[in-house]
């Protein structure tokens, strides 16, 4: 599993950890809001009336009311990024990170518009009366591309796994299982029974239990969230200026914060943006298809999409992690091996009184490492000796998490470990378990702050609560985005057979490795971005035939 995460983040590096791929996607945004004059702001009101379905009529084509098509589509997109991944953002690539996923989301509103009016335009009514449509429909017969339509289809079916399904019960079942104790695989087990029979009903059900379960969630997280930002309002402003100070420069070390530099900051900003609006991944048309409102309208509807996800949810997230301070924290925590290496020598982040690093050598050296520059850090190899589950050993040092590790503990299943245990390359050869103090991240970190103040431990069980609602709505819509892709390429009957798939994925996934999961939606998410970003350059004229259109009509 090692050697399998170091292959997709090397594969990532040259995806979104690249630099072509965020000028792929912001660039796509910045160029369609100029051409069309600005959709996201010139149509924003006209949303919220849209959105209503006042005007709409009830014998008008599709399965769906443009509102349950906007909560299908939001279900998929609120999830697990805007509790876990708005985190993942913070630890890796520091506040800075959230002003970049700002970004994404503004730019990302025009884009969203122009791909779910495109969707919408050349969906197809199929054998069975049902509608399907997104990115494959209109790369086939607007750009008579056949063979782009199947292979955007065959990255949707993987990335529908990759991204919609496995990130979600992995951090629903991580969170139920250190707020509750809920064993991971019962986890994956109930609720892959429960997403089983929700999803076998198709799109007209997904959209009921979307439509009921994305306020109810709204409610309870927002509420949570609201008083945690009360409780720290001396800390809000504070926040802002953390974000904005340090945009252009990366995010400086701080606490057991080691840094970042400008390019993981934006890089994660984009990647964690793009994962929580889904904006030019091809998604989101699929499910404002079935919508009953004109092409133009529901293209105007899902503006409404990145503002909600990003700009206020993810805000509100950001806010409350920042605030409370818990970011720059050490808890006690079972290390991951993915996420753990040994270093040759001591380092320390010890502090003075006046909060400067009393090694501040030490930082520099970590930062350049933890984010691959050149450093004169090396990973230790050979063997280090384990005495009554402490290490004896002090010429060498644990990173987790991306951070120096502390109060280290080794076990050998319930038992204190002793004994000498094998090194190479940093990483440990024998299937030991290591608990400490060190950072956290994803939705771990920001059940860690929710729990500060009022909360107390209850904080935790309430974002537990919220992400259940969150993510598992994520994994049904995500499932239908999956399904028809797979009717496109192999017809409706192998949507059974996909669907099982899929169901048992969701289970695996509870029990597999935090980050492994993530990077897999990281790579995942950015293959199926590229073939739609490009075809949508091609249709740039004809979107702004009908903008344009709209426009003198209203």
């Amino acid at each position: 599993m090692v050697q399998f995460n170091d292959f997709l983040i090397t594969l990532d590096g040259y995806l979104s950890g690249s630099w072509w791929f965020p000028v792929l996607l912001v660039g796509t945004g910045i160029f369609f809001t100029v051409y069309l004059g600005f959709p996201q702001f010139k149509f924003f009101g006209k949303a919220w009336n849209l959105v209503s379905g006042k005007n709409q009529k009830d014998d008008a084509e599709g399965e769906t009311s443009g509102f349950e098509a906007l909560t299908t589509a939001m279900s998929g997109a609120v999830g697990t990024g805007n509790i876990g991944g708005v985190a993942l953002a913070i630890w890796t690539g520091g506040p800075a990170a959230i002003f970049w996923m700002w970004i994404t989301a503004i730019f990302g509103m025009t884009t969203k518009f122009v791909e779910v009016t495109m969707g919408h335009k050349y969906r197809t009514k199929l054998d069975d009366g049902s509608i399907s449509g997104g990115p494959m429909y209109y790369i086939e017969h607007a750009l008579n591309m056949k063979w782009a339509g199947i292979l955007f289809a065959f990255l949707m079916m993987i990335t529908a796994i990759g991204s919609g399904n496995m990130p979600q019960i992995n951090n629903i079942a991580l969170v139920m299982s250190t707020e509750f104790s809920v064993p991971k695989i019962l986890t994956g087990l109930f609720l892959g029974a429960l997403l089983w029979v929700i999803i076998i009903g198709g799109i007209k059900r997904i959209a009921s239990v979307a439509s009921k379960i994305i306020p109810i969630m709204g409610l309870i997280y927002f509420g949570g969230a609201l008083v945690i930002l009360v409780e720290n309002y001396q800390n809000i402003i504070p926040s802002f200026n953390a974000i904005f100070a340090q945009v252009f420069t990366g995010s400086a070390a701080v606490g057991g914060f080691l840094g970042a530099s400008f390019a993981m900051s934006l890089k994660y900003g984009v990647a964690r943006g793009l994962y929580s609006n889904e904006a030019g991944q091809g998604s989101s048309p699929i499910a404002h298809a079935s919508s009953k409102n004109t092409s133009i309208d529901q293209g105007i509807v899902s503006i409404l999409e990145p503002f909600i996800d990003t700009i206020v949810v993810c805000s509100v997230t950001a806010l409350v992690i920042l605030s409370s301070g818990v970011w720059t924290e050490k808890f006690d925590t079972t290390f991951s091996k993915t996420d753990m290496v040994i270093l040759e020598g001591m380092y320390s982040d010890e502090e003075n009184i006046d909060g400067t690093y009393k090694y501040p050598e030490h930082m520099s050296q970590l930062t350049n490492y933890v984010q691959s520059l050149d450093s004169d850090v090396n990973e230790f190899s050979g063997t280090i000796e384990i005495k009554d589950g402490k290490l004896i050993d002090t010429e060498i040092t644990v990173l987790h998490s991306r951070s120096i590790a502390e109060d280290i503990l080794i076990k050998d299943g319930n038992d204190l470990y002793s004994g000498e245990l094998n090194i190479f390359k940093g990483k440990i050869s024998e299937p030991v378990i290591v608990e400490g103090k060190s950072l956290v991240s994803s939705a771990e970190l920001t059940a860690k702050a929710f729990s500060q103040g009022t909360f107390g431990e209850y904080g935790g069980k309430l974002v537990a609560i919220s992400l259940l609602l969150f993510a598992f709505s994520t994994a049904i819509t995500w499932c239908y985005y999956g399904d028809r892709s797979t009717a496109y390429i192999f017809g409706e009957k192998a949507v059974f057979w996909y669907r099982n798939f899929y169901v048992l994925c969701f289970v695996l996934a509870a029990v597999i490795d935090t980050t492994i999961v993530w990077n897999i939606a990281y790579v995942s998410v950015a293959l199926v971005s590229i073939p739609n970003l490009i075809a949508l350059f091609f249709l740039r004229k004809e979107v702004k035939e009908l903008s344009d259109e709209y426009s003198l009509k209203d």
